[in-house]
């Protein structure tokens, strides 16, 4: 389920990566300027999914399309939400690790074999016969942001605000340079670490981030997270400069340089981790 503590690595992607009737939405839905901010549609989306899911438990409820949207440039790119999966997901979830008496409580059987299905016919149903794998825009980190992300950005794409109206830090890149620098970071762990758990997740981030259209943008946002740092924390965090240090050193066979960069990187964000505890 979305939490408002929560970092987000999303990808925009141009219109012309859409079927035709998909296209004239979007097109409407930005000119009518229905869509939010990412600031405020994470609140929507979690709103969205208590309220579908609070609803009787008698089935999983339509939701209307939506969407972040950017313009770049001359380009207007928009990043779906998909919140029927979301909503899907988040039922299915409920159920885990819990005794089935009570996730049957929470989530009866046929409300759980509604979202089965709406997962598998997303993953490998009728759709990606007729339109090819869909495509998941959006991928959630609640509390933290894992460090595989990093590998996608450069620090110098860094934006950040710190005014009265709000707090922001994300970082933006075109998808190719996005896809450059995962494909060097899974090399040098491949050579580096062999088939270690860091090397699988950079090459699962890597196969994800070749789905979209060569045109896309791609977004790391710290998101709810820049509520529980201090500004001067905000203001220096250098997270993908380090994980680029670490690559560097791995590279050269420096392990004892890449160890404390890892090291550091950890410590970071585990400090944030730990707040879950305490909320």
């Amino acid at each position: 389920m979305p939490s408002l503590f929560a970092s987000y690595l999303r990808v925009y992607e141009p219109l012309t990566a859409f079927d035709r009737d998909r296209q004239v939405f979007w097109r409407r839905y930005a000119r009518e300027g229905r869509d939010l901010g990412p600031v405020d549609g994470p609140v929507r989306q979690r709103t969205a999914v208590l309220e579908a899911l609070g609803a009787g438990w008698t089935r999983l409820p339509d939701l209307p399309d939506e969407a972040y949207v950017l313009q770049w440039g001359d380009s207007l790119l928009v990043c779906p939400w998909n919140l029927r999966l979301r909503v899907a997901e988040a039922a299915l979830n409920a159920r885990d690790g819990v005794p089935s008496v009570l996730a049957d409580a929470f989530v009866p059987p046929v409300l759980a074999g509604q979202a089965k299905a709406i997962v598998e016919d997303w993953r490998s149903g009728a759709k990606v016969l007729e339109q090819g794998v869909p495509r998941v825009h959006e991928q959630i980190a609640t509390w933290g942001v894992p460090l595989r992300w990093f590998a996608f950005v450069d620090l110098e794409e860094r934006e950040f605000s710190l005014t009265p109206e709000g707090r922001t830090l994300r970082y933006r890149t075109e998808i190719s340079k996005a896809r450059r620098r995962a494909h060097r970071a899974v090399a040098v762990l491949r050579k580096s670490l062999g088939d270690a758990p860091i090397t699988e997740a950079v090459e699962e981030g890597t196969r994800w981030l070749e789905e979209f259209h060569p045109r896309s943008i791609v977004e790391l946002d710290y998101g709810g997270l820049v509520n529980l740092l201090p500004d001067d924390d905000l203001a220096a965090d250098d997270s993908p400069g380090l994980v680029a240090a670490g690559l560097s050193a791995l590279s050269r066979g420096d392990a004892d340089d890449a160890s404390a960069v890892y090291e550091k990187l950890v410590e970071r964000w585990r400090a944030v981790q730990l707040l879950e505890r305490c909320n």
